[in-house]
């Protein structure tokens, strides 16, 4: 995965094959399958680049499904349909190929800014500053065992710090939501002021560690031996405006997990103001760990 600001970038900087066809590079990783949030923002630029040149609109909505795993060794193919352009909205559906096969899908909304209602959920006020937080990388060593280098080495792009979960013993209380965790995150470096590019990279990192909270309470490890995970469908909002390269807390709670399947949404909150909310099910199939 790209481990750096520069590397994330140029990740996002999608090839024209023609008007509504794009093409997606691969970084160099040690993982088995693309990362889900990879293909998400991909996708994302390939629907924003198909909108009319003097449309003043932002995404507002995108609901996606990752239909099969993605390959890491080839290049992925963003076929955009256009289903719409209106007045103040415009709607985009993409179909993410590899080898002829469709791996993902996600129908994107934009909307053209007007002035209305508004309220907001107030922001957390029981979390420590990022700053007195530890990496993720580190709260991940002392849990798997697996250094923080190889942490660092497939998701440098991002810098994430670890506020708490609700785990036994954890810092946040069980008491009304058993499965909750929370994060600061942010883009390790500093992004051009494109709105798309930053709303593309939050939804590079919306995919992160939003599932692993469904297993949160239980004696299990995300991305452990014991577990099989993978993300099978994803939703954002974007509420207001964000940068990605300022830190973001990512408030997670899982309300139900079920059937081998984890429900997680997430609330994403810069400067107290709700940026962006966030649904994600997946698989979380519970294995006999390899001898």
């Amino acid at each position: 995965m790209p481990s750096s600001v520069q590397e994330l970038v140029a990740l996002l900087e999608l090839e024209e094959i023609e008007q509504t066809l794009w093409r997606g590079s691969q970084p160099a990783t040690l993982l088995q399958r693309a990362f889900g949030g990879q293909v998400l923002a991909q996708a994302l630029v390939a629907a924003h680049r198909t909108l009319p040149g003097d449309a003043d609109v932002s995404v507002h909505s995108l609901h996606a499904y990752f239909l099969r795993p993605g390959r890491t060794d080839a290049p992925i193919i963003y076929d955009v349909e256009v289903l719409r352009d209106g007045r103040s909205f415009s709607t985009r559906r993409v179909l993410a190929r590899q080898g002829g096969a469709v791996i993902f899908t996600v129908s994107a909304s934009f909307h053209l800014a007007e002035p209305g209602l508004e309220h907001q959920d107030p922001a957390p006020e029981d979390v420590p500053p990022p700053e007195r937080c530890p990496l993720l990388s580190e709260a991940m060593e002392s849990l798997s065992g697996r250094r923080a280098s190889m942490w660092q080495a497939e998701w440098g792009a991002l810098e994430v710090r670890y506020a708490g979960d609700s785990r036994p013993g954890g810092v946040l209380s069980p008491e009304r939501h058993p499965a909750r965790a929370r994060v600061w995150i942010r883009v390790a470096g500093e992004l051009a002021d494109d709105p798309v590019l930053h709303q593309a990279a939050l939804a590079y990192a919306s995919d992160l560690t939003l599932l692993a909270v469904s297993v949160v309470p239980h004696p299990v490890l995300f991305g452990g031996p014991g577990l099989q995970a993978a993300s099978l469908d994803h939703s954002m909002w974007f509420h207001r405006p964000f940068r990605a390269d300022r830190w973001l807390l990512y408030d997670q709670v899982s309300p139900s997990a079920r059937s081998s399947l984890g429900l997680s949404t997430g609330r994403l909150f810069q400067d107290g103001a709700l940026v962006a909310t966030v649904a994600q099910e997946g698989l979380i199939r519970v294995v006999d760990p390899p001898a």
